[in-house]
């Protein structure tokens, strides 16, 4: 009779996290950019301290959607949030990240004829 090993869950309680290799992780880090709509929210909280009331007219979005993307950007350690009386405030959680999001853009602007013309990541929606 064999044994099952036991499963560890990671922090979202998925089973496939404890079997997460390095380039997954590193693929995740990404993917959690790849959105338009966060990129756009962290790009303005690079700029400074924020609220979600402030992300919400900045974004253009209802205040349920920005506050699932900003859970993501917290979750996955691009922003730090703050609890200010009944406000989150959120702020850069690495100021790495900013060194990450100038070398994004001077990377996209070197290589944006080839971005445009690349047919094998579809294009993503204005609202996603």
């Amino acid at each position: 009779m064999t044994s099952t090993p036991p499963t560890t869950l990671g922090p979202t309680g998925s089973e496939d996290a404890a079997d997460c290799t390095h380039t997954d992780t590193v693929a995740t880090f990404f993917r959690a950019l790849a959105d338009p709509t966060r990129l756009k929210l962290l790009e303005f909280i690079l700029d400074g301290e924020r609220t979600s009331a402030d992300c919400v007219v900045h974004a253009g979005i209802s205040q349920p959607r920005v506050s699932v993307h900003l859970s993501c950007l917290v979750d996955c350690g691009y922003v730090a949030a703050r609890r200010d009386g009944k406000k989150l405030r959120y702020s850069t959680g690495d100021p790495r990240v900013v060194d990450l999001i100038v070398r994004a853009r001077a990377l996209a602007v070197d290589n944006a004829a080839a971005l445009i013309c690349c047919t094998h990541i579809p294009p993503t929606s204005p609202d996603a």
